[in-house]
C-alpha cells in the first residue's frame, strides 16, 4: 500500500509505519481495535488535534464498506478516551467519492451463517447507539454518496455537514434486503413519508433534498466543506464540555417524551446545569462582562 497523507488544521501528514501515540497528543493513528491492519486490509485513520478527533473511513477501494472489522474499529475509536476532558468533539469523515456504501455484502451471504449476520447487525446498532450516547457531539462530514448503513451513520450523528455533490439512499430493497436497521436512524431524522419513500424505492436524494428534510444540518460547496465543518467543531470545542454533554444527553432523553414529561426532565436538567462549576462561571462571567474561563470539570 502506498503512502497515505491527510492534512487537517495545519497538522502534518501521517506516514506509513506502525500505529503510534505522538507525545504532544496532536495526532493518533489507529487501524483497528488492536492497532494493526484488520483482516480485510481496511483502514480507519485518526486525527487527534487538540480538543477534537477526526475519524476517517479510509478504504475507498471498497467504497468504505462497513464490514464487521470496520465497525469494531469504528466502535473502538469512538470510545477511545470518551471520558477525557480533553475530548470535546468528534468528526467522522471518509476518503474517496463514497462516504460509505453500507455493509459489506460479502459478509451477508448464506455461507457466513445466521450467527455471523446477527453479530454484524448488532455491532452496527451498538455503534449507532454509541454515537447517540457519547458525551461529546459527533459530526458527520460527508463528501459523496452515503447509502444503506452509510446513510444510517450520517443520520445517527448529532450534526451532519455535506458537500453539494453528496447524495443519500437506502437501496437495500433493490437487492432483496430491506434497509430495516438504517430505517431506525432515518425515521428519526426525516419525516415518515420521506423515509418510507427512500426505503420503498431505494432511490437517492440529493444533498439539498436531505437538508430540506432534516437529514443534514448544512450543505456547502465541496471546497468549503472542511472549513465549515471545522468551524462548527472549533466552536463546540471552545465551550464547556460538561455543559454541552449534559445538554446533549438531556436533548435526547426528552425527545420521545410527552410535553409535560419533557418539561419536567429539562427543568431538572437546568437545575443540574446551574450546579455545575462551569454553569456558575458562565453566568458570573456574563454579569462581569468578561469571557468565561471553563474548568471542564464534571461537578
Amino acid at each position: 500500500m502506498g503512502r497515505k497523507t491527510h492534512r487537517l488544521c495545519g497538522a502534518g501528514p501521517y506516514k506509513e509505519g506502525p500505529a503510534r501515540e505522538v507525545q504532544n497528543n496532536q495526532e493518533r493513528r489507529s487501524l483497528s481495535p488492536e492497532g494493526g491492519n484488520d483482516r480485510d486490509g481496511q483502514w480507519i485513520w485518526i486525527w487527534q488535534l487538540g480538543d477534537g478527533r477526526n475519524i476517517i473511513l479510509s478504504n475507498p477501494k471498497k467504497r468504505n464498506a462497513l464490514s464487521l472489522a470496520m465497525l469494531k474499529s469504528l466502535q473502538s475509536d469512538i470510545l477511545h478516551d470518551a471520558d477525557s476532558n480533553d475530548l470535546k468533539v468528534i468528526i467522522i469523515s471518509a476518503e474517496g467519492p463514497v462516504f460509505s456504501s453500507g455493509h459489506d455484502l460479502k459478509e451477508l451471504t448464506e455461507e457466513q451463517g445466521c450467527d455471523y449476520h446477527a453479530e454484524v447487525f448488532q455491532t452496527c446498532s451498538k455503534v449507532m447507539m454509541l454515537i447517540r450516547n457519547h458525551p461529546v457531539p459527533v459530526i458527520a462530514m460527508v463528501n459523496g454518496l452515503a447509502t444503506a448503513a452509510g446513510c444510517q451513520l450520517v443520520a445517527s450523528c448529532d450534526i451532519a455537514v455535506a458537500s453539494d455533490k453528496s447524495s443519500f439512499a437506502t437501496p437495500g430493497v433493490n437487492i432483496g434486503l430491506f434497509c430495516s436497521t438504517p430505517g431506525v436512524a432515518l425515521a428519526r431524522a426525516v419525516p415518515r413519508k420521506v423515509a418510507l419513500e427512500m426505503l420503498f424505492t431505494g432511490e437517492p436524494i440529493s444533498a439539498q433534498q436531505a437538508l430540506l428534510h432534516g437529514l443534514l444540518s448544512k450543505v456547502v460547496p465541496e471546497a468549503e466543506l472542511q472549513e465549515e465543518t471545522m468551524r462548527i467543531a472549533r466552536k463546540i470545542a471552545s465551550l464547556s464540555r460538561p455543559v454541552v454533554s449534559l445538554g446533549k444527553a438531556t436533548f435526547y432523553k426528552q425527545l420521545p417524551q410527552d410535553l409535560g414529561t419533557a418539561y419536567y426532565l429539562t427543568s431538572q436538567a437546568m437545575v443540574d446545569n446551574l450546579a455545575l462549576r462551569d454553569g456558575q462561571e458562565g453566568i458570573t462571567a456574563f454579569l462581569q462582562k468578561r469571557k468565561p474561563i471553563w474548568s471542564h470539570e464534571p461537578v
